[in-house]
């Protein structure tokens, strides 16, 4: 009878982990107690990343770290509006969607120059179908001191934070320290 041995879960440490691929990705970077942490520098952290994103045993050596921050830094350009084109064709020329008429009918499959662009293209072609989706919806919290992005799903397109329950929650008490402390 063979041992099976069991690995904990390594709880993912962010604050924000239910957006899309691209805007996911960029949100592996985040500030904690006024501290910039990166996920992907951390030990374990590509794993862990790439689980949570819906690609474990995706390749997480030295280089695609190196093609996930590529990918990284030019998502974050574009939704930074710095319109920094250029940073995000490169990373979607190291891939190409693929399609052809097989025996069971349509096929679409994505080629790469090497497995290790497999999931930094897959976030940067979905920035493409997010702004497709709606431009405007890809958004900064609106807290000053987050760094975090969303795409704003909701009915009005009103949503400001990238959570009601920290930065949203934070900017309602300090208005509301703000209004008592005037009255006075």
């Amino acid at each position: 009878m063979r041992a099976v041995i069991l690995i904990p879960a390594v709880k993912d440490p962010r604050p924000l982990t239910t957006e899309p691929l691209a805007l996911d990705l960029v949100n592996t970077e985040w500030l904690q107690d006024g501290v910039r942490r990166d996920l992907l520098a951390e030990p374990g952290g590509v794993e862990n990343w790439l689980a949570a994103a819906g690609h474990p045993g995706a390749p997480a050596g030295a280089t695609a770290l190196a093609a996930l921050r590529d990918a990284r830094a030019a998502i974050r350009a574009v939704v930074a509006r710095r319109d920094d084109a250029a940073a995000l064709n490169a990373v979607l020329a190291h891939g190409r969607l693929s399609e052809r008429l097989a025996p069971g009918g349509p096929e679409r499959g994505l080629e790469v120059d090497a497995e290790h662009w497999r999931v930094p293209w897959l976030a940067a072609q979905n920035l493409l179908e997010l702004l497709r989706a709606g431009p405007d919806r890809v958004r900064r919290c609106a807290n000053d001191a987050c760094i975090l992005h969303f795409y704003d799903a909701s009915h009005g397109g009103r949503r400001q934070w990238c959570s009601m329950a920290s930065c949203g929650n934070r900017a309602k008490a300090r208005r509301h320290y703000e209004r008592s402390r005037d009255a006075q």
